[in-house]
């Protein structure tokens, strides 16, 4: 049964009206379509096996997808009610629920749903994320001509989720004892670039470096000293 709070007849008989559209006709406690869109009031309305329907204090509605896994809850965003509707989300809400039952991390199922980026796809959002803070334009130079002349031909079409070891390690073999010290920012950049994906749910695991580096010949140590003069 609905509780009608004390309000003047007229707003709380506008409040009822909204309430009974939310569930109207389907008398199983779900939300219906048209109450969906008639929702303003600020919480969470739940439609069942974890979806909500958040609306939020300036008139915004959202969905989220709660599930638990080993005692650990997660809420999912599946997108915006104004582009997502309620039959969309439902359908959304099973595959993340079936993704937990196969023991898969759902944001990762999700980005690789929504379209994994390449290497080179990532690269340029690390680049624009990171420009404004290095210090000189030779840096930032550099940044962009290393990878475009040594990663770029070999895995610059590659999607970050399938970056493995071996496939760094034949990257920086041809320059790792020829040009050492770009070798190691090759290195360096190409592992911010995959530290990216993995912040961001396009990776399972972040960048292999330690065991690519162990898989490379030891490179020459740098010799401190000059020539004599003559």
């Amino acid at each position: 049964m609905i509780r009608v709070p004390s309000h003047p007849p007229q707003i709380a008989r506008d409040r009822f009206r909204v309430w009974e559209k939310m569930w109207e006709n389907n008398g199983m406690g779900r939300l219906s379509a048209t109450g969906v869109k008639a929702a303003t009031r600020p919480g969470r309305y739940g439609d069942g096996d974890g979806l909500f329907l958040v609306v939020g204090v300036t008139g915004s509605r959202s969905w989220i997808c709660r599930v638990q896994k080993y005692g650990r809850r997660r809420d999912i965003g599946l997108g915006s009610a104004k582009k997502v509707s309620l039959a969309q989300a439902r359908t959304k809400a099973g595959e993340i629920r079936a993704w937990m039952e196969e023991g898969l991390d759902p944001v990762f199922e999700k980005r690789k749903a929504g379209g994994i980026p390449t290497f080179k796809e990532a690269a340029a959002k690390v680049y624009a994320a990171n420009r404004k803070t290095w210090r000189n334009g030779k840096h930032e130079w550099q940044w962009k001509r290393t990878l475009e002349q040594f990663v770029y031909p070999m895995i610059g079409d590659i999607r970050v989720s399938d970056i493995s070891g071996p496939i760094i390690r034949n990257v920086l073999a041809p320059i790792w004892l020829s040009k050492p010290e770009t070798a190691r920012r090759v290195r360096q950049r190409i592992g911010a670039v995959l530290d990216w994906a993995y912040s961001n749910g396009y990776r399972e695991t972040e960048a292999p470096l330690r065991s690519v580096t162990k898989g490379l010949p030891r490179q020459p140590k740098k010799d401190g000293h000059h020539a004599a003069m003559p």
